[in-house]
């Protein structure tokens, strides 16, 4: 659900889009305006070994732990989980391992919301204060439309931070609204999009409201049981759940247990929890038109502001047309990627913090459609002369507003990327070259002919910037 966790010694990148790092991250509008290429074909046999290679690369680095699902036109490729489901049982990581979905709750939200559409119990050009009470008069102009497409100006109560102050302790709805609901709008409804949790929130208890059930018994009795999606579910902490995996967080290298965070906190923007093979009955059902008819499924994946549709991203990815979401919350990672025109699924679900899992969605897609990609690698330290640093100092921006600080603390040099509350510490492979040893970021200093540094090459989770130096 979030991105950003602080904590005392580090920063947790889990995945949300709310802040700038994961929209560098995510496969870019760059990437949504280039051409698409004619899929090539690879051989099933080739795409596993591949895919088993890199996976085993992932993990090597300490960049991957948990399960994987590769399908292409409903046959299963790859299902095979990495790691350990729980490191103090020494229990695996397998195909029916259960993990928490983060964000990838909003598409089942989003459905929900669809589906009452179409029995006529709302339309989501209503406004949301139809359905609460004591609605702010702030709040007559927001419509569903705008809370399922991120485009609603809400205030965030869950700011990088901030939440894990509040994060252990069990809300109720109203109680959870209210943590929101006086406080200013960022911005007109519909003005622009900023990915909101309050927002899924909110449509959570318009699903409660206009149903008549709870989130959970809706989505459980009209999602769930229809796709036989047995092994999904809203994550309770109380009941003992069959194959659940825990959730972990690493800090300066070493593994530690996640922070608990109750489920009523995310609520119907990130609570879910499901198996590989259960978001491919999901999948498949997209294609089936077994939920919902052909033209909602049209509004769910018409991209708008931001390329969001109603609870998926819609973009480009490896050149090809993808429908995709990544998910956080504290102790998971996940990442589901849709290809429509070649039936081909990816889906990555972790039990850990910050494992790079868009990253590595696009490079197996790579590997599914025959193109290039980097095996992840494990890298070394070196020592230098600290006085390098100093020429490094400063602000560098790869496009207005955007900018990453780079600073020097107690002889190390550490990135300041915006949105994160805590800088990053860089090692060096040479004078020029820093790793993060616990994040998938590089960065190399590029210097004029005069031995002036003028830009940074920074790379984040696969994606590559060229931020020049300003001050």
């Amino acid at each position: 659900m979030r991105l950003t966790v602080a904590s005392q010694r580090g920063v947790v990148l889990l995945l949300s889009i709310s802040v700038p790092l994961v929209l560098l991250a995510l496969p870019a509008r760059i990437c949504a305006q280039m051409p698409a290429n004619q899929t090539t074909v690879v051989a099933s046999q080739d795409i596993a070994s591949k895919i088993d290679e890199y996976m085993s690369a992932l993990g090597k680095v300490g960049w991957f732990n948990g399960s994987i699902l590769i399908a292409r036109e409903g046959k299963v490729i790859v299902n095979k989980g990495y790691g350990m489901a729980n490191f103090e049982l020494d229990v695996p990581n397998t195909p029916q391992t259960k993990f928490r979905l983060g964000s990838i709750t909003k598409p089942f939200t989003a459905m929900a919301i669809m589906l009452l559409q179409e029995r006529g119990k709302l339309t989501v050009q209503d406004s949301i204060c139809k359905y609460l009470t004591d609605c702010p008069a702030g709040w007559q102009p927001i419509t569903i439309h705008h809370l399922l497409s991120h485009t609603s100006g809400l205030a965030k109560h869950d700011k990088a931070g901030d939440y894990l102050k509040i994060a252990m302790m069990p809300m109720s709805l109203p109680q959870l609204i209210d943590s929101f609901k006086n406080k200013p709008a960022d911005f007109k409804p519909g003005e622009k999009f900023d990915y909101n949790n309050n927002g899924y929130i909110l449509l959570g208890y318009v699903i409660e409201k206009v149903s008549g059930q709870s989130y959970e018994g809706f989505l459980k009795e009209n999602i769930f049981a229809p796709l036989k999606m047995a092994d999904t579910g809203y994550d309770n902490h109380d009941p003992i759940i069959k194959n659940r995996a825990a959730g972990y967080r690493k800090e300066d290298g070493k593994l530690l247990n996640a922070w608990y965070t109750d489920p009523s906190q995310p609520f119907s923007a990130g609570s879910l929890y499901s198996t590989t093979g259960d978001l491919m009955l999901l999948d498949q059902a997209l294609y089936d038109g077994k939920l919902l008819s052909s033209k909602t499924m049209e509004t769910l994946f018409t991209p708008g502001p931001g390329n969001y549709g109603y609870g998926w991203f819609v973009m480009k990815q490896n050149n090809h047309p993808a429908i995709m979401h990544p998910g956080g919350v504290p102790g998971f990672s996940a990442m589901i990627t849709r290809f429509p025109e070649s039936k081909v699924l990816i889906v990555l679900l972790s039990n850990m913090d910050n494992m790079p899992v868009i990253r590595a969605s696009n490079d197996l897609g790579a590997i599914v459609f025959g193109e290039k990609y980097e095996v992840p690698r494990t890298r070394t330290a070196i020592k230098v002369d600290p006085k390098i640093f100093d020429a490094y100092v400063g602000d560098y921006e790869d496009r207005p507003g955007r900018v990453t600080g780079v600073v020097v603390q107690n002889g190390t040099l550490m990135l300041k990327l915006g949105g994160l509350p805590d800088p990053i510490e860089m090692s060096p492979e040479s004078e020029t070259e820093f790793f993060a040893p616990y994040h998938d970021i590089q960065a190399v200093f590029v210097k004029d002919g005069g031995g002036r540094v003028t830009e940074m090459i920074l790379r984040i989770n696969g994606r590559e910037f060229h931020p020049k130096k300003i001050k």
